[in-house]
């Protein structure tokens, strides 16, 4: 019981078919705390639980289902990280949205879904707050986003240079620079393998744990 309301707490429950689902909803939550009403993904639960699933030898795979505005970028590339260092079969679903930092977390998995209605939206790195040194916190911002765009063309059939563009494009967003994607932009940029929806994701899922694909 008190292991099934830890795993509850975490983002992470097992099914009867030793399958981990790892859910990522809301914004991923940084060093500092979002408050009680917001909805959030907490890293400091979901790393040590994805370092359990790899070391369960009943675990045999895991399906990541997604519906984040994304968050801190920090956090989501530590969780993203984790998710492509597994040696077991991982598959991501993208539900409502993979936005910002969710599109690396979506493309960290071995293979990938999105729901035709799904969006996921490229923008650059933001940074609020006070600027000490405005051309060096630059560089760090750029920095940052080439480990982002790096990741996500190593992890996906997008390049990092076409991931650039969308992230630069100011003809789509109206209060941002950036770019929108639908399920099946997704899929046609190369971000996204497949349209599909959860029978889709366990399905292949279950073929890459049998070896199948």
């Amino acid at each position: 019981m008190e292991e099934q309301a830890q795993n509850k707490s975490e983002n992470l429950v097992t099914t009867d078919s030793n399958i981990f689902l790892l859910s990522i909803i809301g914004e991923v939550e940084g060093h500092e705390g979002l408050g009680d009403r917001v909805k959030a993904t907490k890293y400091e639960h979901i790393l040590p639980s994805l370092a359990r699933a790899e070391d369960d030898g009943n675990i045999e795979g895991m399906l990541i289902l997604l519906n984040t505005v994304g968050g801190d970028v920090e956090a989501g590339l530590a969780i993203s990280e984790m998710i492509a260092s597994m040696s077991k079969p991982t598959v991501s679903l993208v539900l409502g949205g993979g936005h910002s930092i969710g599109v690396p977390l979506a493309v960290s998995a071995d293979y990938s879904f999105i729901v035709p209605s799904g969006t996921m939206v490229v923008h650059p790195v933001r940074q609020s707050g006070m600027f000490i040194g405005v051309q060096q916190s630059y560089r760090n911002m750029e920095k940052t986003q080439d480990r982002i765009t790096a990741f996500i063309a190593e992890h996906s059939q997008i390049t990092k240079e076409r991931v650039e563009e969308l992230m630069l494009d100011t003809s789509m967003l109206v209060k941002d620079v950036g770019t929108m994607l639908d399920g099946r932009d997704a899929v046609r940029e190369g971000l996204i393998n497949e349209i599909g929806g959860v029978s889709d994701a366990l399905k292949r899922l279950h073929a890459m744990i049998d070896g199948k694909e």
